[in-house]
């Protein structure tokens, strides 16, 4: 097994882009934190060590409950990295969904 992933690294499951729901995604952005994350991945993937919550103080429990509301809503892709996990805006899948939303949503107010 020349190919195999080491067994501590794992898939998390994310929705299909037929499953992704409007009232779990406007859900997952409600959050301001959750929102920053968002914008931050808007200018492309990060590992999510890299991106930053305003307060640096945050458990990373809560960093990580974070970003398992936006990948369970459909709003990141978060995917297995080395030893860390790349996080990637499913700006595609949104669109598909809900044509214009994300851009307007990253257009708007931002505080």
């Amino acid at each position: 097994m020349k190919n195999a992933k080491p067994s501590h690294v794992h898939e998390l499951p994310h929705p299909a882009t037929d499953e992704i729901v409007l009232t779990q995604v406007l859900f997952a952005l409600s959050d301001p934190e959750r929102l920053e994350i968002v914008r931050q991945l808007s200018e492309g993937p990060l590992e999510m060590a890299q991106c930053f919550l305003s307060d640096p103080e945050m458990p990373k429990s809560t960093k990580s409950h974070l970003m398992k509301v936006l990948r369970e809503s459909g709003v990141v892709r978060n995917e297995p990295c080395g030893r860390g996990r790349l996080l990637t805006l499913r700006r595609d899948d949104l669109n598909q969904r809900f044509p214009g939303m994300i851009d307007a949503i990253l257009a708007g107010d931002k505080g």
